[in-house]
């Protein structure tokens, strides 16, 4: 499999209702490297984020692998899989901090789910809420934030167990574009220090542009296309790709990075 970290075969998934069946994913193939930073972009109902709930095992997919690292994840009982997700970071698009607890109590809890001693949990929190720049906000409550700030330490929480893999689902998505640049800035600090594989769900083609090096585009649950961010740009081969670029070139000068927008 030469050097990918996540390799992904022959992914089918369907939700089943009374309605009838909805095939989200059909056959998905995707090879991502370690040390990646690599987006998924497509359209609402594109299955973006089935997919990334499958990669972190939050869905069992119908057929198909999905391998990260040396492991099958797509081969683990539940509590098989339920352990190995500590070593996957979720970042989502509305945050999901608990209120009643802290910065410190947030960025804690997924060590105390993992057991860790209450001075490994300490010295770790303070740890990575440096690295995210918020060591000042640690005994504040997410009522007392702003969305950047929650959003950083909704990072600081995906990153406390030391994950091998970091999941961002459209978490740029909520912030303004000064506030979203301060983010993806934060997770490109994030990708160099600590060699961190990361896949990006978004619909934003801005954020592919801003911080991916290698992307697919997602469409009606097919990858219709996928390869280097620049080629991808310069040469779109799928109609999806191309209104998109579209789409980016109509808001360009309006959209992105706006003077006095605060973070």
């Amino acid at each position: 499999m030469g050097k990918s970290f996540v390799v992904i075969k022959d992914l089918y998934k369907t939700f089943r209702s009374r309605d009838g069946d909805v095939e989200v994913l059909k056959g998905i193939n995707l090879e991502i490297n370690k040390g990646d930073i690599f987006g998924i972009i497509g359209f609402s109902g594109a299955g973006k984020s089935t997919l990334i709930r499958c990669i972190n095992g939050m869905e069992t997919p119908d057929s198909g692998i999905i391998r990260i690292g040396n492991q099958i994840i797509s081969n683990l009982s539940k509590k098989e899989l339920n352990k190995y997700r500590q070593k996957i970071g979720m970042v989502f698009q509305h945050f999901n901090l608990f209120d009643s607890r802290t910065v410190f109590g947030n960025v804690a809890y997924p060590l105390e789910i993992a057991g860790y001693k209450r001075n490994d949990i300490k010295r770790r929190v303070e740890e990575i809420l440096e690295l995210v720049e918020l060591s000042d906000k640690i005994n504040f409550y997410p009522g007392q934030l702003s969305g950047g700030q929650k959003q950083r330490v909704g990072i600081a929480r995906a990153l406390a167990n030391n994950p091998d893999l970091l999941l961002s689902d459209e978490a740029t998505s909520a912030l303004d574009p000064q506030t979203t640049l301060s983010i993806l800035d934060l997770l490109k600090e994030i990708n160099k220090k600590l060699g961190l594989t990361i896949i990006l769900i978004t619909h934003e083609l801005n954020v592919i542009k801003y911080i991916c090096n290698n992307m697919a585009v997602l469409e009606n649950g097919v990858l219709i296309e996928k390869g280097p961010v620049n080629n991808v740009f310069l040469n779109p081969t799928s109609d999806t790709a191309k209104l998109f670029i579209k789409i980016d070139e109509s808001f360009k000068n309006n959209h992105w990075v706006r003077e006095g927008e605060g973070i």
